[in-house]
């Protein structure tokens, strides 16, 4: 997956948005406010940190050793950074942002979930 093709996926998603708030080089991928994907998409290779179930965490991290690893500078028990340099098949990593863009919409209010609904 390319650094354009990972952009253009996170921002598919219904009332996605990406800002900087870190830093010019880091993309976060967001709805209603809440961060759904985080990439410095000039890296090489080109990782994303990803919300995750915590116990899919643990068997990705199991399954796809050195590929999906603990969440970098997040919440290792919530967050899994992927490595998306061709290890993985595209398919699987856009699966896992898709995960994590609807974890975090099922964790938002009722009226926001509504709201993206009609959008």
């Amino acid at each position: 997956m390319t650094p354009q093709e990972l952009r253009a996926f996170c921002l598919s998603f219904n009332a996605a948005v990406e800002d900087f708030p870190f830093s010019p080089e880091i993309s976060v991928f967001k709805v209603q406010g809440k961060l759904f994907a985080l990439s410095h998409l000039d890296a090489r290779p080109l990782k994303v940190n990803l919300k995750c179930d915590p116990d899919d965490a643990i068997r990705l991290r199991r399954e796809h050793e050195g590929f999906i690893v603990p969440g970098w500078h997040m919440n290792k028990r919530h967050w899994n950074t992927v490595t998306c340099d061709g290890g993985l098949p595209d398919r699987l990593v856009r699966e896992l942002v898709e995960d994590s863009y609807d974890l975090v919409v099922a964790g938002l209010p009722r009226a926001d979930r509504l709201r993206l609904d009609r959008s």
